[in-house]
């Protein structure tokens, strides 16, 4: 058998030089031409994609996807919706959710991506027909005051559930996980404890998880607050408010208001969702910036870590007390602060928000 050997160099060398000037230039510049395509689409920024959820008033909704929202792939098994911090850096956290979606993997083909933006007025972009809120409200699930106004954050999440849900879109659903960090996690935290959808999802089939990732604040279903030794009503002088929603029931906002739920039904409906809180161990920077510093959220603790066990162990407290078990699980991941790069970067952390998905990275610092 005759076997083909690649030629020397030398004799490429010599057969280029042989060819006309005019075609070698030709093929430098669409070599050049081509490297610089590669580079740009290595490189390219995600595109952020509007999103029409229906209601009595329709509304945009902008999005970082990993698939053409307009024409979605309909094997969808799984999708995953992370929320960005304070910065509201969606695109950010888009990148980070396509690495823990590699890591634990998760193919495109059949786990959808999702990474909203909660736009305000001010932000590029921004249009009429989308809901935009002021500043950071949308965290503890204000309603937008421009654009199409009066969606809270809540029902934008109620919207994009449902849309998710749609048996026509997507039959093959069953999972839909739901991840916040930060500012994000407060807006996740409140929205797993007063959200009225789950149990209907769980009926169709439909496991949501919430991942509650280092907020600075809980909501607490009772007035008791840390003390040191256990949990007792706080001495509220210096801070007559402090049992107020976004951190107690007081002063509720009409999405919970509507329901008629009082605090022991509301802990038991939340105490019977999947819910798992994290923290990077070394988030315990009483000054971090962004950190609320307000008395109120000051009653739960120092620090994200001290707020987050003390939340955990407020848990337990009501579940003797009310007598409803709650098995929501808490982890340290080991490495991290508050940095949501690093954090989400952790194996760990991998494992811990897709159980039975065990992370194939040795670690991303």
């Amino acid at each position: 058998m005759h076997v083909h050997a690649d030629p020397p160099p030398a004799m490429i060398l010599s057969r280029l030089r042989s060819l006309p000037v005019l075609p070698l230039v030709t093929l430098f510049m669409a070599l050049t031409m081509l490297t610089a395509i590669t580079a740009r689409s290595a490189d390219a920024a995600p595109v952020a994609q509007p999103l029409t959820l229906p209601g009595p008033t329709p509304y945009t909704l902008t999005l970082y996807a990993n698939a053409d929202l307009s024409h979605p792939p309909a094997a969808l098994q799984r999708a995953v919706v992370i929320v960005h911090g304070i910065k509201r850096n969606a695109d950010d956290y888009f990148a980070i959710g396509q690495r823990l979606l590699t890591a634990a993997q998760l193919s495109p083909a059949t786990t959808l991506l999702l990474a909203p933006r909660f736009m305000t007025a001010r932000d590029s972009g921004a249009s009429a027909q989308m809901a935009l809120w002021a500043g950071d409200a949308w965290m503890q699930g204000a309603a937008s005051k421009d654009g199409v106004t009066g969606i809270t954050s809540f029902q934008a999440l109620d919207d994009l559930l449902r849309w998710l849900a749609d048996a026509g879109r997507f039959p093959a659903l069953r999972e839909i996980v739901l991840i916040g960090h930060s500012a994000g996690a407060q807006l996740m935290q409140r929205y797993a404890m007063l959200n009225s959808l789950d149990e209907a999802l769980q009926q169709r089939n439909i496991h949501l998880r919430y991942v509650v990732s280092s907020p600075s604040s809980y909501l607490y279903a009772s007035p008791e607050r840390p003390d040191g030794n256990g949990f007792a009503l706080p001495k509220t002088a210096a801070c007559p408010d402090y049992d107020d929603y976004r951190y107690g029931l007081q002063q509720a906002p009409p999405y919970l208001a509507r329901q008629e739920l009082d605090g022991p039904r509301l802990f038991a409906r939340y105490a019977g969702r999947d819910v798992r809180y994290m923290v990077g161990q070394h988030d315990t920077d009483p000054q971090q910036r962004f950190l609320d510093r307000s008395c109120a959220a000051a009653l739960q603790g120092a620090s994200r870590v001290a707020r987050q066990l003390a939340y955990v162990a407020y848990e337990q407290f009501l579940a003797q007390r009310w007598q409803r078990p709650v098995r929501h699980e808490q982890r340290l991941i080991p490495g991290a602060a508050h940095g949501a790069e690093r954090l989400f970067g952790r194996p760990e952390a991998v494992g811990w928000i897709f159980p039975g998905h065990a992370s194939v990275t040795a670690g991303t610092e």
